[in-house]
């Protein structure tokens, strides 16, 4: 079923993506003629990001892999006609967080029809007088290649998080995400590590990235162009690469006819990535998912 799916989901995209790609220059060619004061406007609120996207799982084989990547970060407040859809707005943002400035979505926006997101940051900002400090941070994590979608608040200085979606059918859901940013500005970072009741401290993700001038990037569509697509290529490329060294393979939860272990962790996610119930999941956006929210 999982691969009925992927297949049928990996065929429409790739002719979706073909077709949108053949009118990317005369879209590019439309911007400059009537839009060039937009694009101005759009620079100086979106702040270009170009890195590498490391992975490395030590326990039960070794398997490590990097890969180029490019990201915006968006003001989403002066950018509000630019942001990619289904996120958060800055003042959904700040209530979550509760915090009273600025608020930045690090993410890879679309490409011809497509996206990718493994994970979204949201970086939350206190203002008092002249001084500006990134306080929380909300991570936007969605599981390929369900689409499944869950949102949390993490202390970006270091924080500890129960892991609350299925994120790869070669992890089970337990143990925990050890979680750490720093605050954007010509460079970023961010690292995800798993901890596991069995397997310790097991698996390493994280991405470093340097900002990249607006002049040197030219259109966004030509630079964010196929991004999402070689994420998708990289992730089930390896985890074509797992299953050949005999990782063992887990079902998705809701494939599953003994929902017992799942039901412990006291939540429940439909097919659209909607948190039913969970740990402070008491924060409800516009796009009716519910915020995790945890205390911090």
């Amino acid at each position: 079923m999982e691969l009925l799916y992927l297949l049928c989901s990996i065929l429409s995209t790739t002719f979706a993506s073909l077709i949108l790609s053949l009118f990317l220059p005369f879209r590019h060619l439309i911007r400059r003629v009537i839009a060039a004061s937009s694009v101005a406007d759009a620079g100086n609120s979106i702040l270009l990001y170009q890195g590498t996207v490391w992975h490395e799982r030590r326990r039960p084989v070794h398997h490590s892999f990097r890969y180029s990547v490019r990201y915006a970060l968006i003001d989403l407040d002066r950018a509000r006609p630019h942001v990619p859809p289904d996120h958060l707005s800055g003042d959904e943002a700040r209530r979550a967080a509760e915090t009273n400035g600025p608020v930045f979505l690090l993410t890879i926006p679309p490409s011809v029809g497509y996206e990718q997101n493994p994970l979204s940051v949201y970086y939350c900002y206190d203002v008092e007088g002249s001084t500006q400090t990134l306080k929380k941070c909300i991570a936007e994590v969605t599981n390929t290649p369900w689409g499944e979608r869950v949102s949390f608040l993490f202390n970006p200085t270091s924080d500890l998080v129960a892991k609350p979606l299925h994120v790869s059918p070669f992890m089970d859901m337990l143990g925990n995400w050890s979680m750490q940013a720093n605050e954007p500005g010509d460079s970023l970072r961010l690292v995800i590590s798993v901890q596991h009741p069995e397997l310790g401290n097991y698996f390493t993700a994280s991405l470093t990235a340097k900002r990249v001038t607006s002049s040197m990037a030219g259109d966004h569509a030509q630079f964010f162009w196929l991004m999402p697509h070689k994420v998708a290529l990289w992730i089930y490329w390896h985890a074509l690469k797992l299953w050949w060294k005999n990782v063992s393979f887990i079902q998705h939860p809701r494939y599953q006819r003994n929902l017992i272990q799942w039901l412990k962790l006291g939540m429940v996610i439909t097919s659209h990535g909607e948190m039913l119930s969970g740990p402070g999941a008491d924060y409800e956006h516009k796009s009716k998912r519910k915020l995790l929210e945890r205390t911090v």
